[in-house]
This record gives C-alpha cells, structure tokens and sequence, in this order.
C-alpha cells in the first residue's frame, strides 16, 4: 500500500497529466490497492487545486506559498501508507520507473532515488557546474558516492524519514537533505537510472539563490552529523594560507608573509581544537 506526495505551486498546466500519469502505472503494475494520491496545493494562484480536486485525489492547501519541503513534510505527516513515492507535478520524472523503484525498496534499500540523465537535465553549462559542486561538497561531507544529489523522484518508508523532520529543509534543498542525513546515518541508498523529461509550465527553481541554499544546508548538515570533518577541512585551509604566507615571505621578500604564515597556523590549532570539542559535544548530545 503506497501513499504518492506530489507538491504542486502554479502546476495547473500539468497536474491532470501528472495524476493520470501516476494512476495508470499503479494500475497497470497491479499497485493501485490502497493507493493514495496527495496533491499539497503550496498556496497557488492558479486553477492547480480545482484541478487536482477534479480528478478525485486528496488535495491539501496551503493557505501561502511555503516552500517544496513543507509541502512535501505536510503531505508525508498526512499519509495513510507506510512507502511513500514523492514525484514533481511538472511531468519531469517518468512516474513509469516507480514499480522499478519500488523493487529495490522492497530488496531492503531505506532510500531509492531515480538518478536523472538526458538533454532536458543537463541544460546550460553553469547549471551543470553548480550541480558538480554541490555534489562534490555532498560527497565529501558525507564520505560516500552520489549520482544525484536532488531527484524529486523518490521512495522511502514514511517512519524511517520522520525522524529526520527537524534536520530536513523546508524549502528547494529538502531532497539534498534527505539525501546527507540517510547517508550520514548508515541508511542504504539505491539509485535508479531515469530519464528526465521536457518540464511543462515554468520552473520555481532561482538557480543561483537555491544552490547557494542547498550550500548551506549541506554546510550545517555536516556540522550536525560529523563536525570534525568540517573543522579539519577549514584546519586545512588555513594551513594553506599559512604556508602560501611563508612562500611569499621567502620568495618575494614580503616581510607580512611572516604574519598570515604565523597567524594562520595559530588559527589552524583553534579551529582544530574546535572541531574536537565539537565532536565531542555531539557524543554527548547522541547519548
């Protein structure tokens, strides 16, 4: 018994498409028994909510715009079935690799993850780089490979990921989240291959604003799950700059090398020592 959370801002374009979409592969897959649909209406101006209302599924509204992550949390609290499948009401993820999905979560895996390839993915060569970045930063903070870092197309036990509720962000970057606190707590993680379609109606996504989001997310994660790595690595940075001072000081005759030399190797023992009274603080606080 499968209960689908699909958020939904302005979609009014797409969501009929969507919940037909999703409709005829449970039913065809011979899944559809308890099925549950939860459209969250996130405050649209639009005909979304008739719509969505129209075609016989729960439709939870917010009286605002609240952001994808409240939404989606909203409509995982109000599910009536354990697994939960999140998708996006835009017609980008191919809800026909969701009994794929579900395969592999009935395997054992605590998170499987539609993993995005194709031209409507890819896109400009800054966003691609962005992603490069986020996943890179995802990687090292959580010490394990990721092939995509915010797929909107999910499935996941609702018990396992109310746990992480107050850990998990409310807005663009709730799947990034998601993804560092399964990973960073030995929860096992399956990536599915998918194509990502063509979307239909315009993106909410800010692209420079929300990645310098997800960045700080992935930021405070770190430091919630494993500050020490986070610590070594500015420990790290500033022996750097404490070496790169030293250099010029010796090479360049610039006698102020000597004090961001000096200066960031006092540095580099705080942060340091910060870190491991950080996790420390954390052992403490687990207990």
């Amino acid at each position: 018994m499968i209960s689908v959370i699909i958020p939904a801002y302005n979609e009014e374009e797409a969501i009929e498409k969507t919940i037909d979409e999703v409709k005829e592969v449970m039913k065809s897959n011979k899944l559809n028994d308890g099925l549950e649909i939860i459209v969250v209406n996130d405050g649209s101006t639009d005909k979304t909510s008739k719509k969505a209302e129209a075609k016989g599924v729960t439709v939870i509204n917010n009286p605002q715009n609240m952001g994808y992550g409240y939404s989606l949390k909203k409509g995982i609290k109000a599910a009536k079935n354990e697994t939960i499948v999140i998708t996006d009401a835009d017609l980008t993820y191919p809800f026909s690799s969701v009994p794929e999905m579900l395969k592999m979560k009935e395997k054992g895996f605590d998170l499987v993850v539609g993993a995005r390839s194709g031209k409507y993915y890819k896109q400009s060569i800054f966003k691609n780089m962005l992603r490069k970045i986020l996943k890179g930063f995802v990687e090292f903070i959580s010490g394990k490979k990721v092939k995509d870092v915010n797929s909107g197309l999910r499935v996941f036990d609702k018990s396992t990921v109310i746990k992480f509720f107050p850990r998990l962000c409310n807005t663009f970057s709730f799947t990034t989240s998601q993804m560092l606190a399964y990973a960073m707590n030995d929860l096992t993680i399956y990536y599915v291959d998918i194509p990502y379609n063509k979307r239909t109606g315009k993106t909410k996504v800010k692209l420079l604003k929300d990645s310098i989001k997800s960045m700080r997310y992935i930021l405070e994660a770190g430091i919630y799950y494993n500050p020490l790595k986070i610590f070594v690595l500015l420990t790290l940075i500033c022996i750097a700059l404490s070496v790169i001072g030293f250099l010029c000081s010796h090479f360049l005759k610039i006698n102020a090398g000597y004090v961001l030399g000096i200066g960031g190797l006092l540095v580099s023992i705080i942060v340091f020592a910060l870190g491991i009274l950080s996790a420390l603080l954390k052992q403490i606080m687990d207990k």
